[in-house]
């Protein structure tokens, strides 16, 4: 459309036809023609499938969608973000979403079901890009984060949502960079947001809440079993002045006192590395008196809980709604 904005408004269906058995017809479309055999039964499931993808796929609330909008004066090419509104949102909740791909990959385009899911919960959603290693340094990549934050601030209400209830999330490195930005208030301070527009943090299956530590594990990992380390590991992305990662990492930053939101840890479940992480991130936390909760997916990997993150049956997204319900209603 000429405003940029993408619309899908639901529909309404009728009830499903149920398929019963019932005898095969012969019938005769002209004396001369051969006979045509027309299966009912084959008929009516057919129908019933469409009619029930019809359903699924109509059912769903209808957004509005506005891709790539700049957030930073004036932008760099990653510099721009995408809003999902629920069509006729006022005052909605805001999710904002930070893509992982190791500070050096990802879009946010990668958001799998999580807009409509959450639209479906009444939320808007918001996913933003920023710019990667190594064509910046970690403290403008986290810096862009929250420029990406001051805009949904400060922009949230032109799209239905209530700027002073935003939950912050994002995977693996997105899950690092949503954990400091609720921690670290310098970055957000610095771009006039308070900390107290945000209600929730949800860092899902991250593994650099204690950076110096997972240097220490990777560089040990490497020497133990006689293997080169990596070209551009850990320590090369966050600075290889020891100030650095320590400086990047929540655990330093989590004390009592300056209005932390709450918290919901989840990880997979068996891995030792984000397991031990989101224990030492919740113990820093419990002991700064920020309320957290920790929930260790089964049956999952470091991409599947991510993909599941909105689909109904998926335990993780369940505990997700439940922490965002809690956190609303106080």
């Amino acid at each position: 459309m000429s405003d940029g904005v993408e619309r899908a408004a639901p529909l309404n269906v009728g009830p499903v036809l149920v398929a019963r058995r019932t005898p095969s017809l012969t019938l005769r479309v002209r004396p001369d023609s051969p006979p045509t055999f027309f299966d009912w039964t084959d008929t009516m499931t057919r129908l019933a499938i469409s009619l029930l993808s019809l359903a699924a796929s109509t059912s769903a609330v209808g957004q509005e969608v506005k891709r790539n909008v700049p957030y930073a004066d004036p932008p760099q090419e990653r510099q721009v973000l995408d809003v999902y509104a629920p069509k006729g949102a006022k005052g909605l909740p805001v999710v904002f979403w930070i893509h992982g791909g190791g500070w050096q990959t990802g879009d946010k385009s990668g958001v799998q079901v999580k807009p409509q899911a959450f639209a479906e919960k009444g939320f808007v959603f918001v996913a933003p890009n920023y710019r990667l290693l190594p064509a910046v340094d970690m403290g403008t990549l986290v810096r862009d984060v929250a420029k990406a934050l001051r805009w949904t601030h400060e922009h949230a209400a032109e799209h239905g949502g209530d700027p002073n209830r935003l939950f912050v999330m994002g995977h693996s490195a997105g899950a690092q960079l949503a954990a400091l930005l609720c921690t670290d208030d310098r970055y957000l301070k610095a771009e006039g947001v308070p900390l107290s527009a945000i209600k929730g943090c949800v860092p899902v299956d991250g593994d650099t809440y204690d950076v110096p530590a997972i240097i220490a594990t990777a560089e040990a990992r490497w020497q133990a079993h006689g293997l080169p380390p990596a070209k551009f590991g850990p320590r090369e992305k966050f600075g290889n002045d020891p100030a650095k990662p320590k400086d990047f990492s929540a655990v330093t930053h989590a004390a009592s006192g300056k209005g932390i939101p709450p918290f919901l840890i989840l990880h997979i479940a068996g891995h030792p590395d984000v397991t031990a992480q989101a224990q030492r991130f919740a113990s820093a936390l419990k002991a700064a008196n920020v309320p957290v909760t920790v929930v260790a997916a089964r049956e999952s990997t470091h991409t599947k809980i991510n993909a599941d993150l909105g689909k109904p049956d998926d335990p993780t997204t369940k505990a997700v709604y439940d922490f965002l319900d809690a956190a609303l209603k106080k």
